[in-house]
């Protein structure tokens, strides 16, 4: 068709027509052609179309395969409808079948029974202290303080979050445990009606009876029922004795500050119990307190302005439990802690719950603390220290906080411990707090990773018992040459010439354990104290830590040293034998763990402490002890800066006991000098080697027999040279003891080399009594601020022995 007939066509209203598609020629050599038969071997297709080699022709479908026919896409989407109908079914029986059960939570409250190690009673945890109050006698602001910290939709939700408690059910599944998202329904559903047990069925029981409870009662009454049976730490259940425990008011006049406080509490009772935190527990108890002001101004409960105005309140210090008079309050708490995390550690409980799970909640825990050592170690506290205080005559004496743990290195287990001189007059156990410095205790750990690490001096030469140091005060530290900007005093100022490690650890050079933490590489020094067994995050590997200028605990540095003791084994000190609820039992962890250090390392140390005793520090105290009968003894005296902490941790083959003295202002908790303490003469100054030295070997030499230490070393025992190093004071000071020049007492084993120097000279000048530094008055400092340790220029000529 031309062109024009084309055009003709559409004028009339066609279409045109699409061209015919010529079929083109087959080409030459081409196996068939149109109309020809099928080639030999192929097969017929779909509607009589051949395939070559019996394939299907183009557009035939396949045949289905085996997978495709048993996961069809139907059979899929049918098999999961049919799942989702029977959890549907399954959860309308299960809500048909579960009925609200009596909620009587007051009496599922037990007392638990502690033990000695023997089976003999040491003490029971007394009544429930719970008191229901009316939620009409809760301010309403108060009221909606645990709602914004707990639950904000808890007004129009269901009483349950679906989306939290499948989490909960597959972390249960899976081993983790650990239950999130819970509303307020759902967690008085758990501590009313049921228990805090991690199973599946405990979960579901808790979903189904959150449904129904959230439909037979109004808000307001499980908020109550919540608020009265949650426990807030301080052995207090319910808001009524929660109020009295930290405020002593009663829920009715509670403040909105002091009821955020008690809703922040509730997430961990014990970690955020101001009075006992941590810095790390008041930071994170602080940030759930603004957490939960934040939203109620959110949700428009509170005014914006109102909220900006409040301040933190002012917490009361804790009252002891009834029946946990003097050490038996302390001894109970600590086992209480310890199963607290064995529970979170085993059932992945947060802390809330392991509380929940562990107070007065009829378990029977053995404790492994000795009858015999616990009165020993009480008895030796009073007759060395606290039957000489006197704070009438002197206000300083009511700011000494004793405390002690006593471990057996080869078992681990803690048999005594001395947490104050009453819980009921100092609830904070004295045993256990972190927040005073261990000083000079520190530096057998430094020596300890120079000895793991194969450290050497700055002039390349192995670190030993007998390396030569430079033992002149305030000498700047160096590092290959460059100066680090850190030159500590040495204690009164005493300058030594060159010094043996040996000797530098007997006479306590802070110089000398300055430098040699920067030749072992700070790091590494951090790093082998946590491997033994001290907490250091959040600690900075700074050259002022080689002054023990961190917080640290008796129960830490007790782990420390037993370590040493079982050649480096690390030793983490249990206080519970056993613990059992009704038919369970929990399995309680070995405390002797593996190797942290070679067992060369730990015995040198061993080996070099046992100098301090002999010839050191804690000479007059412990090694010319009458009681001491040839016992042979390890150890290491610490006075902190300004005299706010004094130390000695020492140890016998069988037994490793740390003592630490505090100095507590009772009101404001504030650190202070112990300065003065019992009527001390000049200077005044509680050390290491005095009262802690005593009440440890008054105490050890009357519960061990005599034994000798195994050690694998060839590092010496109170090594010394030839003639005593040569010392000198600086005019405006002088030392508090005179140095001792008396040979070893001790027979130390041989050492593999001797100093290549000696002192040329001994003693140039004897030193006075005169105290360093002659306070205006005999009362304490209340100044809580403590001296920084990198100002050279500082009080830091206190920081040692």
């Amino acid at each position: 068709m031309g062109r024009a007939e084309e055009r003709r066509a559409r004028q009339r209203g066609g279409h045109r027509a699409a061209p015919k598609r010529r079929r083109s020629a087959p080409e030459a050599g081409s196996a068939s052609t149109a109309g020809s038969a099928p080639a030999a071997g192929s097969t017929a297709g779909a509607g009589g179309k051949p395939t070559a080699g019996g394939k299907p022709a183009a557009g035939a479908k396949p045949p289905k395969s085996l997978i495709r026919r048993i996961f069809g896409w139907k059979k899929i989407l049918g098999t999961f409808f049919g799942v989702c109908l029977l959890g549907i079914l399954g959860f309308i029986g299960l809500y048909l079948y579960v009925d609200v059960p009596e909620g009587n939570a007051a009496a599922q409250r037990q007392s638990n029974i502690y033990k000695f190690s023997d089976g003999t009673i040491l003490a029971r945890d007394g009544e429930v202290n719970r008191e229901i109050v009316d939620l009409s006698k809760v301010p309403r602001k108060v009221q909606l303080t645990f709602v914004a910290a707990e639950n904000k939709s808890f007004y129009h939700d269901a009483g349950v979050d679906f989306k939290g408690t499948a989490r909960g059910l597959l972390n249960t599944l899976s081993g983790k445990g650990k239950q999130g998202g819970s509303t307020i329904t759902q967690q008085y559903v758990k501590n009313f009606y049921l228990n805090q047990d991690q199973t599946v069925t405990r979960k579901l029981k808790e979903l189904v009876i959150s449904l129904k409870v959230d439909r037979e009662k109004s808000k307001d009454d499980i908020l109550a029922g919540y608020i009265n049976t949650s426990y807030y730490g301080r052995n207090a259940y319910g808001i009524q004795a929660a109020a009295q425990a930290y405020f002593r008011v009663d829920a009715e006049d509670l403040s909105v500050q002091q009821g955020a406080y008690l809703a922040a509490l509730l997430q961990a009772p014990s970690q955020y119990d101001w009075a006992v935190a941590s810095p790390t527990g008041k930071k994170l108890v602080t940030a759930r307190w603004n957490y939960v002001l934040d939203n109620m101004v959110e949700e428009g409960w509170l005014p914006k302005a109102k909220r900006d105005a409040m301040h933190f309140p002012k917490i009361m210090e804790p009252k002891g439990a009834p029946g946990l008079d003097g050490q038996k309050g302390y001894l109970v708490e600590l086992a209480n802690q310890q199963l607290e995390h064995q529970l979170m550690a085993e059932q992945g409980l947060t802390q809330s719950q392991a509380e929940g799970a562990v107070v007065e909640n009829g378990w029977t825990i053995t404790l492994n603390v000795d009858r015999k050592k616990q009165a020993a170690l009480e008895k030796a506290v009073k007759t060395r220290l606290t039957s000489k205080l006197d704070k009438k005559k002197r206000k300083v004496d009511g700011d000494i906080q004793p405390g002690a743990v006593s471990v057996d290195p080869k078992t681990g287990r803690i048999v005594a411990l001395y947490g104050g001189q009453n819980y009921y007059e100092h609830y904070y156990n004295n045993a256990t707090r972190k927040d005073y410095q261990p000083a000079s205790t520190f530096k057998p750990v430094i020596l300890a990773a120079a000895l793991e690490h194969n450290a050497t001096t700055q002039d390349d030469k192995p670190i030993t018992a007998d390396t030569l140091y430079d033992g002149t005060s305030r000498h700047q530290v160096q590092d290959h040459g460059s100066k680090v900007g850190f030159a500590p005093p040495n204690e009164d100022d005493v300058d030594y010439d060159d010094i043996t490690v040996q000797q530098a650890m007997n006479k306590s050079v802070n110089s000398v354990f300055a430098q040699m933490g920067v030749d072992v590489g700070m790091d590494e020094v951090m790093g082998t104290a946590n491997k033994l067994g001290m907490d250091t995050k959040g600690m900075q590997a700074v050259p002022a830590q080689t002054l023990g200028s961190m917080g640290a605990s008796p129960l830490e540095m007790a782990g420390i040293y037993a370590t040493f003791a079982n050649h480096g084994n690390k030793v983490t000190p249990s206080i519970i034998k056993s613990a059992e609820q009704k038919d369970r039992t929990v399995d309680i962890p070995d405390p002797i763990g593996g190797p942290v250090i070679s067992r060369t390392a730990a015995d040198t140390v061993t080996s070099v402490l046992t100098g301090v005793v002999d010839d050191g520090t804690a000479k007059t105290s412990v090694a010319s002890n009458p009681l001491r009968d040839g016992q042979q003894v390890a150890g290491k005296t610490g006075t902190s800066d300004e005299n706010k902490s004094a130390w000695f941790t020492g140890y016998t083959p069988d037994l490793v006991t740390s003592v630490g003295l505090f100095g507590e202002d009772p009101k404001t908790k504030a650190h202070v000098t112990m300065r003065w303490a019992t009527g001390l003469p000049a200077p005044g100054r509680i050390n290491g080697g005095g009262y802690p030295a005593e009440i440890w070997a008054a105490y050890t030499f009357g519960v061990t027999a005599k034994a000798e230490f195994d050690l694998d070393t060839t590092q010496g025992a109170a090594v010394a040279p030839t003639e005593t190093p040569s010392w000198t004071h600086s005019p405006s000071q002088t030392p508090s003891q005179t140095p001792s020049s008396e040979p070893p007492t001790s027979k130390p084993p041989s050492p593999s080399h001797t100093p290549s120097r000696t002192p040329s000279h001994t003693p140039s000048q004897t030193p006075s009594q005169t105290p360093s530094q002659t306070p205006s008055s005999s009362a304490p400092p209340t100044d809580p601020a403590t001296e920084d340790p990198l100002d050279p220029d500082g009080d830091l000529g206190q920081l040692g022995q």
